[in-house]
């Protein structure tokens, strides 16, 4: 019932077309791109289905815990470098790109990228505040990208947060431009202490629903970056009872709730140790995820030939084998020696324009992190428990 109700909200409230570029070229071509994925495991090759790409360091808010240097000047990665990258993948059946900053719609040539690559599908995660009538449209008239907007509480809790005055506000202008043209429309929360009480409950989930929202993403806070407030991040308990919180509203609420990190047995899972993803960062270096901010190779590698770049990076496999041998959870979190062991190996670059990403690497602590064994969570909704199973799972990493 709750999914024939949410198709209902779906079809009632999109664009046809945008619903079909979803369904083809994220979903019947994000599968067939998987099974590719699992055909190259077995012959040790390892290139992620799901490439995400920081295409700017710029950014309009200063948030905390934020790891990318948008303060110091603003860069991007030229289109030239984006089209190629992009183009270079959908050769190995890549069709899905996750588009970070920074904020990406600063990106002068984000549009242009969309425009450019019909056959894919771009989820950006944006603060919002850009997005006006005029962008919501453009977007719909590309088609193939879905906007996902992070909202990180109240108002008061939101302008903490993002280092700004009425984010709320701006934010939820730029939601409802969104839904106002139709666009396949996400929200994105990074939970942490300070929103916890605000957004891990029933009547936010109601909220969004009411607002318009198709999907939600529930990130846990990582104390990262020169600012990590490790003061925010979530208590163990915590994050067992909002891995709860989201199955029962699988089952509950016609709304599409998003993680990343677990499998359908409830099994703790690092999307970048199963070598499902991987991360470009925005200068154009090959990280293993966001939040690690080292490299031995970029994407000007090769001749751009990016699936040569990342199938041959010695970095990228010691990483995933490392990972995926010390935890089902997050290595930053639970053991940043080992992390820190792997970039001395390769003598990896700090990638960041601040380059403190070292010391503020052997200064983390070791703390909890999703991985808390005996304490699973099964998927419960069957959809959800069939493409994880098939489609997003550990893929032999942690045997």
């Amino acid at each position: 019932m709750v999914m024939l109700q949410f198709a209902r909200r779906m079809l009632r409230s999109t664009d046809l077309r945008l619903l079909w570029k979803f369904a083809y070229n994220f979903g019947w071509k994000g599968m067939r791109s998987v099974e590719r994925f699992k055909a190259r495991l077995k012959e040790g090759k390892a290139f992620p289905p799901f490439l995400y790409i920081s295409i700017t360091n710029g950014c309009n808010l200063r948030c905390q815990g934020c790891w990318v240097d948008v303060d110091r000047p603003q860069s991007v990665i030229a289109f030239s470098d984006l089209d190629r990258l992009v183009r270079s993948a959908k050769k190995h059946g890549n069709s899905f790109f996750g588009i970070l900053g920074g904020e990406p719609f600063v990106h002068p040539d984000l549009l242009r990228l969309l425009r450019a690559h019909p056959d894919c599908y771009f989820q950006i995660f944006t603060n919002g505040q850009l997005i006006t009538d005029e962008l919501a449209r453009d977007l719909r008239k590309a088609g193939n990208a879905t906007p996902l907007i992070s909202i990180e509480g109240s108002a008061a809790v939101s302008d903490v947060r993002r280092g700004r005055k009425n984010v709320l506000r701006h934010t939820l202008d730029g939601l409802e431009a969104s839904v106002r043209h139709r666009l396949i429309t996400g929200v994105a929360t990074s939970v942490c202490q300070s929103n916890y009480d605000d957004v891990v409950r029933e009547p936010w989930i109601d909220e969004l629903i009411r607002l318009g929202v198709h999907y939600t993403w529930f990130h846990t806070y990582r104390p990262v970056g020169p600012v990590a407030t490790p003061g925010l991040a979530l208590a163990p308990e915590q994050v067992i009872a909002l891995r709860r919180f989201v199955i029962e509203m699988r089952n509950r609420k016609p709304i599409g709730i998003i993680d990343a990190y677990y499998d359908d047995q409830g099994q703790a899972l690092c999307p970048a140790a199963t070598g499902i993803s991987h991360h470009i960062g925005p200068f154009g270096h090959v990280e293993p995820c966001p939040i690690i901010q080292f490299a031995t190779e970029s994407i000007q590698d090769n001749g751009g030939d990016i699936f040569k770049t990342m199938t041959e990076s010695a970095l990228l496999a010691d990483f995933r084998k490392t990972a995926a041998g010390a935890t089902r959870g997050c290595i930053v979190l639970e053991r940043p020696d080992l992390l820190r062991h792997v970039v001395e190996r390769h003598g990896a670059r700090d990638t960041t324009l601040r380059k403190s990403a070292m010391a503020e690497l052997a200064a983390m602590e070791s703390r909890p992190s999703q991985h808390q064994p005996g304490r699973e969570a099964p998927e419960e909704n069957w959809l959800y428990r069939f493409a994880k199973k098939h489609w997003f799972f550990g893929f032999g990493a942690y045997t």
